[in-house]
C-alpha cells in the first residue's frame, strides 16, 4: 500500500466535488481538476527526467503548487521536500544542500532569498512560480503509469525538524506513513466528506500537510487554503465557507479571542476546533468555551510518526482539558519508566 493514488482515487469516485479553495486566488478546484493540475506536474517533473527517490522542492508561500508537487511526485516515486520561508539564508543554504533537491519552485515573496542563496548551492532546475504555471498547464493531464517499485516504504517527503539541539534534520516521510496517518485521521477524529477544513499554517510544515488537508481529501471533504495567516480574513472565511473541523496552534487561539471580529463570530457550523504544536494553557481551552459554546480539543503529534498520534471525544475534551486524549485507532503506545520499563495504568512516566 502507498499513497501515491490517494488524490487519484478520490478523483475517480468523487470527480465533481469541490477539493479545494485557493483564498488567494479565488480559485475552486473539483477532486478531478486538482488531480489534473497534479498530473500535468508530474509529467514535467518527468520531463526534467525527475526520477523515482529525486528531491522536489518548494520555497514559497501556500499556493496550490504545494499540492500539486505534494500529489505529482507520489505518482512517479519523487520526494517532496518543501522549504522553511522562515528560515534566514544561511539556514536554508544548509538544507538545500543537505537533501539535494534536482527542482525548486520559487514564489513571488522570495526571488530576493534565493539570489542570496544560489551562489553557494546548486539546484539543477528552478523556476519561479509564475514560469512553472506556463509549463505545466502545457503538459498533458492523462495519468501516468505507476512506477513499478513503488510501495509503502518508498520515501515520500523529507521535512526538516526545528533543529533545537542541533543542525536541523529531514525526517524521512514514508508512503506508508502519509497513507496510515488519512486513515487514522478519518477514524480517530470522525472525518466525514461534507466536512471542510481551513489551512491557514504553512504548507512547508507537516501540520498544513498532514494534519487534516491530506485526511480531508481522503474521505472527499473540502480544504481552504490561506496563503498566510491573517486573524481577521480567516475568522471570516471560517464562517463564509462554512468549516467545520478546525486546527491550531495556542497563538493562533489567542490571536483569534484578541480579534475585534471574535464576540460577533459565528461558529454554529464548526464540529470542533483543536489545538496542536503545543500544549494549549487549559485557562485559553475554557475560555473559548465559555465565550463561544465550543467543542475545543487538544491533539498530540510529531512529524517523525504520525503527525497525527492521539485523539479524543468532544465529551473527553471537557473531562479532561488538558489532555491529548488516547492513541489513534492504528497505533500503539508506551508509557515507560525512567529505565525503559513499562508501566501499569494508572502510573506517571
Amino acid at each position: 500500500m502507498h499513497a501515491g493514488d490517494l488524490l487519484s482515487s478520490r478523483a475517480r469516485l468523487t470527480p465533481d466535488r469541490e477539493a479545494l479553495l485557493e483564498l488567494a486566488t479565488g480559485r475552486r478546484f473539483t477532486f478531478a481538476g486538482l488531480n489534473a493540475r497534479a498530473n500535468r506536474a508530474a509529467h514535467w517533473l518527468l520531463s526534467l527526467d525527475i526520477a523515482p527517490g529525486d528531491r522536489v522542492s518548494i520555497l514559497a508561500h501556500n499556493d496550490v503548487a504545494y499540492l500539486d508537487l505534494l500529489y505529482g511526485c507520489g505518482k512517479i516515486g519523487a520526494v517532496f521536500a518543501p522549504l522553511n520561508w522562515r528560515l534566514a539564508p544561511l539556514e536554508l543554504r544548509y538544507i538545500v544542500a543537505d537533501c539535494a533537491p534536482r527542482v525548486l519552485l520559487v514564489g513571488p515573496e522570495f526571488e530576493e532569498t534565493w539570489r542570496e542563496v544560489q551562489a553557494e548551492i546548486v539546484v539543477e532546475h528552478v523556476a519561479f512560480l509564475a514560469q512553472y504555471e506556463l509549463a505545466v498547464g502545457q503538459r498533458p493531464s492523462t495519468a501516468l503509469p505507476r512506477p513499478p517499485k513503488l510501495n509503502g516504504d518508498s520515501p515520500y517527503c523529507i521535512l526538516y525538524t526545528s533543529g533545537t539541539t542541533g543542525k536541523p534534520k529531514g525526517a524521512v516521510i514514508p508512503h506508508r506513513q502519509v497513507l496510515w496517518n488519512c486513515i487514522n485521521t478519518a477514524v480517530s477524529w470522525g472525518l466525514a466528506a461534507d466536512d471542510v477544513t481551513p489551512v491557514f499554517t504553512p504548507m512547508f510544515h507537516t501540520g498544513g500537510l498532514f494534519a487534516f488537508m491530506t485526511p480531508i481529501h481522503y474521505v472527499g471533504g473540502r480544504v481552504v487554503m490561506g496563503r498566510q495567516f491573517d486573524p481577521d480574513e480567516s475568522l471570516q472565511v471560517i464562517q463564509e465557507e462554512g468549516c467545520t473541523v478546525i486546527l491550531g496552534v495556542p497563538t493562533l487561539f489567542q490571536i483569534w479571542m484578541n480579534s475585534p471580529l471574535f464576540a460577533g463570530a459565528d461558529f454554529s457550523r464548526v464540529r470542533f476546533f483543536i489545538s496542536g504544536g503545543a500544549p494549549c494553557p487549559v485557562s485559553l481551552i475554557k475560555a473559548w468555551r465559555e465565550a463561544k459554546g465550543v467543542v475545543f480539543r487538544q491533539g498530540y503529534g510529531l512529524t517523525e510518526a504520525g503527525p497525527n498520534c492521539f485523539s479524543m471525544t468532544d465529551a473527553e475534551s471537557e473531562l479532561k482539558a488538558g489532555s491529548v486524549g488516547k492513541p489513534v485507532f492504528h497505533s500503539e503506545m508506551r508509557l515507560v519508566d525512567g529505565d525503559g520499563r513499562d508501566l501499569p495504568t494508572g502510573e506517571t512516566g
